[in-house]
């Protein structure tokens, strides 16, 4: 059964208005947040490299609150307008304790993109 992210929050009201070919965040910085994509498209890329088209229900820099304190692993930059729920550190492990689902969703996230990029070595 796939896990939704969007639908988990379809509720929420103050959504991170990004437009096109604007930085969501850069390879190497600090992150304290990470994001559902809940309209539009974000590209990943790592070491100027696109890994990933990001599109609707997608997670963003969730690496950063599971190491906690970790530097940004990729590039995110919006290729179209996009809206986004942010999840700070506290909500994060919030989400983790109360929805189950949520927790096996990132742990998931987070596999298929290291088996994506490892196919790119």
């Amino acid at each position: 059964m796939k896990f939704e992210s969007e639908k988990l929050f379809h509720h929420e009201t103050d959504l991170l208005m990004v437009t096109a070919g604007h930085t969501l965040f850069t390879e190497g910085e600090p992150g304290e947040v990470m994001y559902v994509l809940m309209s539009g498209t974000v590209e990943i890329s790592v070491n100027g490299k696109v890994v990933e088209t990001a599109e609707k229900g997608a997670l963003l820099g969730e690496m950063s609150l599971v190491e906690e304190t970790a530097q940004r692993s990729a590039s995110a930059t919006a290729l179209s307008d996009c809206a986004l729920v942010t999840i700070d550190a506290p909500r994060f492990h919030f989400l983790i304790q109360n929805t189950p689902n949520f927790a096996v969703h990132v742990m998931r996230v987070i596999a298929s993109r290291l088996r994506n990029t490892n196919k790119l070595l």
